[in-house]
């Protein structure tokens, strides 16, 4: 067993490290899980949409919840109003639900639209009609939605131009942001930028960093498919996701961001990393180094 502090934590703000529960083999029996996220010191673990098996196991131990997947996500965004309706119920009890079995939590969610293919400002109203209809029992509960900007297919809210439309129209103080850095650096947008203009709206943070690939991106730009190149493992031709400190974030600067703005929440490592994926002790070395990585910045 480690025998630093008890809790793994930044160096810079003091933020608790922990990691997002994988759908792998070795994470699927809870009890073994958290005895070697204990053992090593992680005092934060991101969990799905099954958080009324899950949660209790958790705070028993003590170990925190970061997030939790919020229950519903495409039916929010659909074009059909009875699906809609049905999603916002759904959803409605679900944050109740958790409300009452675990307290204030952040629901975790990216804004996928049911048919990619309609046009993004009419997703876009489904979206915002949704999650206003959602604002009052998320703030009845002390709960927040945190979306990250994954830009998956039709994806909204993952540039700077589609969250501030957003919050401009459902501006409850429950909406807010799930800070991705590795998104953003793959779209090309700055990242601590965007950090100091929402701050403010970050509710949880991912550890996950891209490494930008430069002979990827003259060979092949932005714009056209490789013919030939094949996309790396959990990147493309130009870019690939890492483990803190195997990109370009620069973690204490964005951790000095998020202090300077009180942000309370933690830092939860989403291991998407071809160098690491894929076997259990690999798996386990890569959420390991990027703890020791972040605890150093």
């Amino acid at each position: 067993m480690n025998t630093k502090s008890s809790i793994a934590q930044t160096r810079t703000g003091g933020f608790p490290i922990g990691f997002r529960r994988m759908g792998c083999e070795w994470q699927k029996d809870l009890g073994t899980l958290l005895r070697w996220a204990k053992e090593e010191r992680f005092g934060v673990i991101d969990i799905g949409a099954d958080t009324l098996q899950t949660a209790k196991p958790l705070l028993e131990q003590g170990v925190r919840i970061g997030s939790v997947d919020l229950l519903e996500w495409q039916g929010m965004i659909s074009p059909d109003a009875a699906k809609r309706a049905d999603a916002v119920a759904r959803n409605t009890a679900y944050i109740k639900d958790c409300a009452a079995a675990a307290g204030p939590l952040n629901h975790f969610i990216v804004m996928l639209p049911e048919k990619p293919e309609l046009p993004r400002a009419e997703n876009f109203g489904y979206m915002v009609e949704s999650f206003a209809q959602l604002a009052p029992a998320l703030e009845a509960s002390h709960a927040r939605i945190a979306i990250e900007g994954w830009p998956g297919p039709g994806a909204l809210c993952c540039t700077p131009e589609g969250y501030k439309a957003f919050f401009d129209k459902c501006p409850s103080p429950a909406f807010g942001v799930n800070y991705d850095p590795s998104h953003l650096l793959r779209m090309g947008i700055d990242p601590l930028r965007f950090l100091r203009e929402f701050a403010s709206r970050v509710y949880h943070v991912h550890g996950k960093d891209t490494e930008l690939l430069d002979e990827g991106l003259y060979l092949y730009g932005h714009e056209q498919p490789a013919t030939y190149a094949k996309n790396r493992g959990y990147g493309a031709v130009s870019w690939r996701y890492t483990i803190p400190g195997h990109g370009v974030t620069r973690w204490i600067e964005t951790f000095k961001i998020l202090a300077k703005a009180g942000y309370k929440g933690a830092v939860s490592i989403e291991l998407e990393d071809e160098n690491f994926n894929g076997k259990p002790e690999t798996e386990k070395a890569g959420f390991l180094y990027g703890r020791d990585f972040l605890e150093g910045c």
